[in-house]
């Protein structure tokens, strides 16, 4: 891979990363487009590392007070002896499912939904949700029922919303998309929702590029001819690697920004009809022999 290749892959990563419009799916189609043999190989998850590092940079005073709750429960041997330790334990909590989607299901998930056609109808069926989730919100508040916010999670929305998230393991669902569907659904203020949803991305995001650094680096100790070789391979590939994930975090960090804006005074109606755009866009190159 280039380096101009990976400069691409990763503005493309920090900008869908946090857009409700999936990362994934824009990352296996940009690199199917581009010719890679393997678009789903780790690249795809390892990049990701680059936007933790703009959630860690922009929520970095919400970190450092949940981790300083949580170890405050730990000294104590409390559970959720303070807010923010509370929102430790309920970010923890919303993280299983994904992690135990994502454990079990890997080689399965890769298999079934990392190619174009999954993507398409990934993509279509949650925006589908994402506007229902949309009306749901709209009719609460025509109810004149108040949303949730922060002080007003439970271990049960949390678990809800972790949910939510391991659904985003198929490429198209988007994990900020899910996670603030599953917010909206919930009741949550939409702020609350993409604030939540962005802390809960924390553990996942980390996981998930650590292992396979893991895998890349024993792959390296032990190739299999079955398999692309490792991202370790080369110099040019390791540069690679770095730059992409060095351009995602500083576009990411942007794009944070910007939602976190948006959503103080718009519904996610706009990205439900990119998504659409999206999925056609997707068939028609299927329909055009691509894929």
């Amino acid at each position: 891979m280039s380096v101009w290749e990976a400069v691409l892959l990763g503005v493309v990563q920090g900008l869908t990363e946090f857009l409700p419009i999936s990362s994934t799916a824009h990352l296996l189609v940009a690199r199917k487009l581009l010719g890679h043999a393997h678009p789903e190989d780790a690249f795809t998850v390892v990049i990701q590392l680059g936007t933790l590092v703009a959630v860690f940079v922009y929520f970095r005073a919400d970190v450092a007070r949940l981790l300083l709750g949580l170890w405050s429960d730990a000294r104590s041997l409390k559970l959720a002896s303070t807010p923010d330790s509370r929102t430790g334990w309920l970010i923890v909590i919303g993280t299983v499912p994904a992690v135990a989607v994502g454990f079990t299901l890997k080689d399965w998930l890769k298999a079934a939904f990392f190619n174009l056609p999954s993507i398409a109808v990934v993509s279509i069926a949650f925006a589908a949700l994402m506007a229902a989730a949309e009306w749901w919100a709209a009719r609460r508040k025509r109810l004149g029922v108040a949303a949730k916010v922060e002080a007003d999670l439970t271990w049960r929305e949390a678990l809800w919303v972790g949910l939510w998230q391991a659904c985003a393991l198929m490429p198209g669902g988007s994990r900020s998309g899910t996670t603030i569907s599953g917010g909206l659904f919930a009741g949550l203020a939409r702020a609350t929702a993409a604030r939540f949803s962005f802390l809960l991305s924390l553990p996942v995001i980390l996981g998930a590029g650590l292992k396979e650094l893991l895998d890349e680096y024993q792959k390296l100790a032990a190739p299999k001819p079955d398999e692309p070789v490792s991202l370790f391979a080369s110099g040019g590939d390791v540069a690679a690697l770095v730059v992409g994930t060095a351009v995602s975090a500083v576009v990411g960090y942007l794009a944070i920004a910007f939602l976190m804006r948006f959503l103080q005074f718009h519904t996610m109606t706009v990205f439900v009809v990119y998504r659409l755009v999206l999925a056609a866009a997707i068939l028609t190159l299927l329909a055009a022999g691509v894929g």
